[in-house]
């Protein structure tokens, strides 16, 4: 695998950076920007990342029109706000229906447009006019766009029939049209949009990744949807792979080792596209000084000074905590790779060990070991198959779907049942079915539904009792878990992340999506912390040194409920 070197890529017109949220898109997009500007081309770096911290990295304030960079003569950065873009979208949607319709309907309606669907058409409804504009294209050799669009989102922005008709008499209650509304005079500009991206001689699509095995799964799903559109000019960059192997420090070792097992189960469908790798840095990508030298070198400095964290809370806290308030239903919630199954798991053996009557279940079919643990300790363990319950999920909409809908209508519950969203409420409902069944159990849960997800089953119970249709029922368990999981006396939602940029933004992200959706949330966990392992690596020391705004964040996030965790090779 080659490093990433820009003189040894072949560059289009338009590049596209995705990736899983925390494997570094936003950086290494900035870093072809700024390495590109500094060979004397003018580039527009275009972010549509709600993550996006582009404010501090160039260390400027900028906004959604075009900002030039002092320090990088040549590039010209628009940071476009997709959740600001999401509300004004949203509010011009509904504002025509206000005072018109009952407030139980208008809060359905505020609620479908606000999922992730939402943000993510609201950011392509705004960088999509950058894509289509002449002058633009004319103006600057690169155009770079810093996080692209999910094949999901293109394929339903393509879909041929009416929007604003089918939405409005839409009652099958799945969860992503509703974002379609008010779009209908800007299909002209998504096809021309869509094109382009699609044209391989003026578009490159980067998939980033980690070399960890769920960032890769990520990249290869991401590739496969948009390889159905037509986008193949792709290719692969592995950032963060571990260089400074040093054979007597077991940490850097076990990393080292990790990282080069999930290399060698590289998805096949990666496989045909050209693949770069960046090293992992010591350094916080925070500034242009970093960001320049990203893809070039790492200075080592001595970190003298480091101390390993050794007064930190750890898990035996919060699962007293958790035992001594009566907790009822416990739920581990956060981004895919954090590491929510283990630590679900730890806590249903801790809760044993204090006397309580544990059932744990999970929708990770990978984690064998800690299951027989669970059993072997005397806990009832369920495992939900995703994809089974989604199927039955997906066909009880459509068989109540096609009992009204015209065969050109049901192309739209096909791409929306193809929604995240619809998977959540999926999975919640086997959830809440065996919530139901456990009323004298603790139930530990590692998946969690989102605040969206909740206030949408919410709504549209609402909205079916105001208008009495049928189609798209919450269960009887669903309804009772909802006010239930709102009693914070029985519900505790724990917040897992990492002590990097991105998976603590997220986490904040996901903690107001819980306080709109009224759900108690306590707890958080910091998980594989280096600073609490005893690395004698001055490459990892360094790394470590880092990860300490992060997790004094989350300590400020969480009022001082932080559990941190030591990185462990598992």
């Amino acid at each position: 695998m080659r490093t990433f070197n820009l003189s040894d890529i072949e560059l289009t017109k338009y590049l596209f950076f995705t990736g899983k949220g925390g494997v570094g898109k936003t950086s290494i997009a900035c870093a072809t920007a700024v390495g590109l500007a500094d060979n004397g081309k003018k580039i527009l770096l275009i972010s549509t990342d709600p993550a996006s911290n582009l404010q501090d990295v160039f260390n400027q304030t900028l906004n959604g029109h075009g900002t030039d960079i002092q320090e990088v003569p040549g590039l010209t950065v628009v940071n476009l706000d997709p959740e600001q873009a999401a509300a004004e979208y949203r509010e011009s949607v509904i504002a025509p229906f206000r005072g018109k319709l009952p407030d139980s309907v208008i809060q359905n309606m505020e609620e479908q447009l606000s999922g992730s669907c939402t943000v993510e058409i609201a950011a392509f409804n705004q960088f999509s006019d950058f894509i289509t504009n002449a002058d633009k294209a004319k103006e600057y050799d690169h155009i770079i766009f810093d996080t692209a669009p999910t094949g999901h989102t293109l394929r339903m922005l393509q879909l041929p029939s009416a929007w604003s008709t089918f939405i409005s008499e839409s009652t099958h209650g799945a969860s992503c049209l509703g974002q379609l509304s008010g779009l209908e005079e800007r299909k002209g500009i998504y096809k021309q949009a869509v094109e382009t991206l699609s044209d391989a001689n003026a578009t490159r699509l980067v998939l980033v990744s980690r070399p960890e095995i769920a960032p890769l799964k990520e990249a290869a799903r991401s590739s496969h949807e948009l390889q159905l559109l037509g986008i193949n000019n792709q290719l692969l960059v592995i950032n963060g792979l571990l260089l400074q192997l040093d054979e007597a420090d077991s940490v850097s070792k076990q990393i080292y080792d990790r990282q080069q097992t999930a290399l060698k189960q590289t998805p096949a469908e990666l496989l045909d596209y050209p693949s770069y790798s960046v090293p992992l840095r010591s350094y916080n990508l925070s500034n242009i000084a970093n960001i320049r030298r990203m893809l070039y070198d790492d200075n080592l400095t001595d970190n003298a000074d480091y101390q390993r964290i050794t007064d930190a809370k750890g898990i035996d806290e919060l699962v007293n905590d958790l035992y001594q308030s009566g907790k009822r239903v416990v739920f581990t919630m956060g981004k895919g790779g954090v590491g929510k199954t283990t630590l679900a798991t730890e806590i249903a053996l801790k809760l044993t060990k204090l006397g309580a009557k544990v059932h744990l279940t999970t929708t990770d079919p990978a984690n064998h070991l800690n299951y027989n643990l669970a059993v072997q300790a005397g806990i009832t363990v369920s495992r939900i198959d995703e994809a089974e319950v989604l199927e039955a999920y997906k066909n009880e909409v459509r068989s109540k779907a096609a009992e009204t809908m015209t065969a050109e209508d049901m192309e739209y519950i096909e791409e929306d049942l193809r929604s995240p969203c619809t998977q959540e409420i999926a999975v919640f409902r086997a959830f809440a079915e065996i919530v139901d069944k456990a009323e004298n159990e603790i139930v530990v849960i590692d998946t969690a539904p989102t605040g969206h997800t909740l206030l949408l089953l919410d709504a549209t119970e609402s909205y079916h009792k105001e208008v009495q249709r049928t189609h798209g029922d919450s269960p009887a368990s669903v309804r009772k878990l909802l006010p239930r999981l709102r009693n914070q006396q029985e519900t505790e939602v724990v917040i897992v992340t990492l002590p990097e940029a991105t998976p603590v933004f997220e986490a904040e992200r996901l903690q107001k999506d819980l306080q709109r959706a009224g759900i108690n949330n306590k707890w958080w966990v910091v998980n594989a912390c280096l600073s609490l392992t005893d690395t004698e690596n001055s490459f990892l020391r360094a790394k470590a040194q880092n990860e300490l705004t992060w997790i004094k964040k989350v300590e400020e996030l969480s009022k001082g409920n932080a559990a941190l965790i030591a990185w462990k090779n598992n």
